[in-house]
């Protein structure tokens, strides 16, 4: 968290490449925020966990928006990725899998965030 405590961004991506605007909206807003000086939490979620493996970011295309791998880098050198274990199960991603710094966590730790003093939550 911010020294100032500042309240918690928590930002939940569930499309990917299926829903694309969604998905850059959802990267764009939370990078914003990081930028910002925004405390974030970054959840990839349903399509979006895909994105928490190497590269897969960079195929990511869409017209007029941020690469996705910029916003990526971002959010994991600012705020906190975690994608979701059953997401992650279900596409057979496991934690030696994914990017460094991206940790896998289930819904117990997302409702613990998202329902902490001051914390505002984003689905996409």
């Amino acid at each position: 968290m911010l020294a100032s405590m500042a309240r918690l961004l928590v930002v939940k991506a569930t499309a990917g490449a299926d829903a694309p605007e969604r998905c850059s909206q959802a990267f764009t807003v939370a990078s914003t925020a990081v930028a910002s000086g925004v405390d974030v939490s970054f959840w990839l979620t349903g399509e979006s966990t895909w994105f928490a493996l190497p590269g897969r970011a960079a195929e990511f295309e869409l017209p007029h928006a941020a690469p996705l791998p910029d916003l990526l880098d971002l959010l994991l050198s600012s705020g906190r990725v975690t994608a979701c274990t059953q997401c992650a199960a279900r596409r057979e991603i496991t934690p030696d899998a994914v990017l460094p710094g991206i940790r896998i966590a289930g819904a117990a730790v997302f409702v613990e965030e998202v329902t902490a003093p001051e914390a505002q939550a984003l689905v996409y």
